[in-house]
């Protein structure tokens, strides 16, 4: 039998236990192993934590499929294309300069989720489980007998142009954009294009996973809520057809091929899944009476880290809103920072620069660094009527890490990069009054 229908229908809860069956008593009940499980599957644990991580952050899933996953041939290592993970050796000594680029244009040959993306920067090691890679895929073709899983990272993906339809072992995810899906370390997945085309952004998260950020005074409600955070319900195929299986490990993409299709798990229960969350849903909060806060307020997801308060990586979105300080400069002020930013625009225009920074397009600003508004910017901000203002049609994001972001070779030899960024900051005249 073949499930011919992808049934786009999700489980609520972030990190929540959930227990799901696209075929009534497929789940075990009572234990996770019985000598002999239901309808003749095989049991299988995915464990995305050690063993004994603490109860509060272990994340493991309990998977029951038509075939185990061990039944796969060896590997063979094949073009890691525009991959690039951490170290780069390609990479050159990172500079201080802030390097900003155009949207990448989108293949004009078929090309997947796969062969399409491009890395436009790393930091730390994927070997040792720190850092990120951060990517820009652009897709022309769906993914056609083929699945591709990640042993270094989870994926977060930023959908900037065009549908995905994530078809993953646990179920089937559609990410739009204004939506974001996370895809854990070694779920195994294929890409369709429900619009022909697809672009958009990727961090590869080699650290802990994505968590929600501590709430501290805010309290109980707010930002990002984790009734809101979708999870997949149960979905199979039993295709009995040769299917590529690409890994990468270690920094490069390795091949094998099955005789079926691995998207076999007829039910599961756990809390390591697939999920998405529409960031229309962001609860955002911000002040009502003076200054502009620090833009942590702004924080979907963080990946911790040992040090409390110093993530990994925070993913950070800058949502339509309203703007009701009184005396204040409104948009983001003049800073430098310890931390690490890069920037991504999924539509409408980012409040802090006038021009040049293009749906699709990023920007990176590395370890103190001085950044901010442009002039034109600044000048009708500092004197602006401070009536009440609605963003109404913006959507930024940023992947802010502690460890400094190293450019790709791609990325600084791309046409895309546009070599005049720091012009931006140019023509400020001095308003010093004695």
């Amino acid at each position: 039998m073949t499930q011919t229908q992808t049934p786009l229908a999700y489980l609520t809860g972030f990190g929540n236990e959930h227990a799901t069956e696209a075929v009534p008593g497929a789940l075990p009940q009572g234990q996770n192993s019985p000598q002999l499980p239901p309808l003749g599957l095989y049991a299988e644990q995915l464990s995305g934590t050690p063993f004994t991580a603490p109860r509060r952050s272990n994340r493991r899933s309990w998977l029951y499929r038509i075939l185990p996953s061990a039944m796969q041939p060896g590997f063979r290592r094949i073009d890691n294309r525009l991959w690039r993970s951490a170290p780069c050796a390609e990479s050159e000594a990172p500079s201080p300069n802030r390097l900003r680029w155009n949207p990448l244009p989108m293949p004009t040959a078929p090309t997947d989720f796969i062969d399409g993306m491009a890395t436009m920067g790393t930091n730390g090691d994927a070997g040792n489980r720190n850092g990120v890679a951060i990517h820009i895929y652009r897709a022309t073709a769906p993914m056609l007998d083929r699945v591709f899983s990640d042993a270094d990272g989870e994926l977060l993906i930023v959908p900037q142009q065009g549908r995905l339809l994530l078809c993953t072992e646990l179920g089937a995810i559609e990410a739009a954009p204004s939506e974001i899906a996370v895809v854990p370390r070694g779920v195994r997945f294929r890409v369709e294009l429900p619009d022909g085309a697809a672009r958009g952004y990727v961090c590869e998260n080699y650290g802990a996973p994505f968590a929600l950020p501590e709430l501290g005074p805010i309290g109980a409600n707010g930002l990002a809520n984790s009734r809101d955070f979708l999870t997949p319900v149960a979905w199979y195929e039993e295709r009995r057809v040769e299917t590529e299986s690409v890994v990468k490990f270690e920094g490069n993409l390795w091949s094998t091929t099955l005789d079926h299709s691995p998207l076999d798990v007829v039910a599961w229960h756990g809390n390591y899944a697939p999920y998405k969350y529409d960031l229309g849903r962001f609860m955002t909060i911000g002040t009502i009476s003076f200054d502009h806060p620090d833009p942590s307020i702004f924080t979907v997801l963080t990946a911790p880290t040992d040090t409390p308060g110093t993530a990994n990586c925070d993913f950070v979105i800058f949502p339509p809103r309203w703007m009701v300080a009184e005396n204040t400069f409104r948009p983001p002020w003049f800073h430098r920072n310890v931390m690490n930013e890069f920037l991504g625009l999924v539509r409408g225009v980012y409040d802090v620069r006038a021009d040049g920074f293009l749906p699709g397009g990023a920007s990176l600003h590395n370890c103190m660094m001085p950044h901010g508004p442009d002039p034109a910017t600044f000048e009708r901000a500092s004197n602006a009527e401070l009536a009440p203002h609605r963003l109404a049609d913006s959507l930024a994001f940023m992947f802010e890490t502690r460890l400094v972001i190293r450019p790709t070779e791609f990325a600084l030899r791309s046409e895309a990069l546009q070599a005049d960024y720091d012009a931006c900051w140019s023509g400020f005249q001095s308003r010093f009054r004695d």
